[in-house]
């Protein structure tokens, strides 16, 4: 794939990304598609970390005759090509280089000569309305099938442990190569190479998917219509486009925050409601932030927020020298 071939890809209604916030909150597919999908810089940093990371899997699994094979003149090229980006890093070539070292030591794992293909398309229809996805890299042969998924952040660690983006992705590669190649054991893996060492791994079967699959048509049904309750939390709404003004959410945080605890108690709270109340504030907090962070960008479109207003920030000045500090206020 040529580079910005991953900045280019179409989206799902329903991705398969996403599927951890829709399968719980159905509703919240439709709710943030009325937001527009704006990127981050670290959805652009991890884009060019994708390509890098292609490249050199490719190089390392695919020999010369082989389908997917790149001459190392031409591998180097591209490389040279995306080095000169302006969000390249030296860390980025070193975790796609363990990367690919990682992919080369699951294709070692086989029994047999596996067939590896990367960046590939997957139709999830099946299972999800419209419903489509793209795997980093899958490995098939001898029974055993192997999907996986490269994550350049480093803010959350994601397991593979009943994943759902990649369980998904396991049920399109059964669609899509199950009569070709007779499947006994499926494996997710992620490879993170800024927050984690190696590649983690799940092991599950074709049975334990396809049970999936049926539990994702019912909420994918509802999600595509926009039905279903909301249920918000730390984890669904973590990267919703709706979370800053979320009424679900809001309702929810509120209650977190005043609810207190009935009946009598002493005027001093215990450690253990301490914690309590920690755990509950957490989301809170981000919430708080969420909105803030609402409420400044309203105001800077001209809108009106009661209570609040946009001003020019003022920078403090700090003392570097104790000593001199002491001179100038004399």
């Amino acid at each position: 794939m040529s580079a910005g071939g991953h900045a280019g890809r179409d989206h799902a209604k329903l991705s398969a990304s996403g599927a951890h916030r829709w399968l719980v909150c159905t509703p919240s597919a439709a709710l943030e598609a009325q937001f527009p999908d704006t990127g981050s810089a670290a959805a652009a940093e991890g884009t060019l970390a994708h390509e890098i990371a292609e490249i050199k899997a490719r190089c390392k699994c695919f020999k010369r005759g082989e389908a997917g094979y790149m001459t190392k003149a031409a591998a180097n090229k591209k490389l040279s090509k995306l080095a000169s980006e302006e969000l390249h890093t030296e860390e980025m070539e070193t975790c796609a280089d363990e990367y690919a070292e990682e992919i080369y030591l699951q294709y070692l794992g086989f029994s047999e000569k596996p067939y590896v293909y990367f960046e590939t398309r997957l139709d999830l229809t099946s299972y999800v309305p419209e419903g489509f996805g793209t795997a980093d890299a899958i490995l098939i042969g001898g029974g055993k099938l192997v999907i996986c998924d490269f994550k350049y952040g480093k803010g959350v660690p994601v397991s593979p442990d009943h994943n759902p983006q990649l369980m998904l992705y396991a049920l399109g590669a059964l669609d899509k190569y199950g009569l070709i190649f007779p499947i006994e054991k499926v494996v997710l893996a992620i490879h993170q190479p800024r927050l984690q060492t190696g590649l983690a791994t799940w092991e599950t079967t074709p049975e334990e998917l396809l049970a999936f699959g049926e539990y994702v048509k019912g909420r994918a049904a509802l999600a595509i219509d926009g039905a279903g309750d909301y249920v918000p939390g730390s984890e669904q709404c973590r990267f919703c486009r709706a979370r800053q003004v979320c009424r679900a959410r809001a309702d929810h945080n509120i209650q977190l925050a005043f609810e207190g605890v009935a009946g009598m108690l002493p005027p001093i709270i215990s450690a253990q409601e301490a914690g309590e109340y920690i755990s509950r504030g957490e989301d809170v907090a981000k919430w708080l932030a969420d909105l803030k962070d609402w409420a400044l960008g309203a105001c800077l479109r001209g809108e009106e927020v009661p209570g609040y207003k946009a001003v020019e920030g003022r920078g403090s000045r700090e003392w570097t020298d104790q000593a001199a500090a002491f001179k100038a206020l004399q």
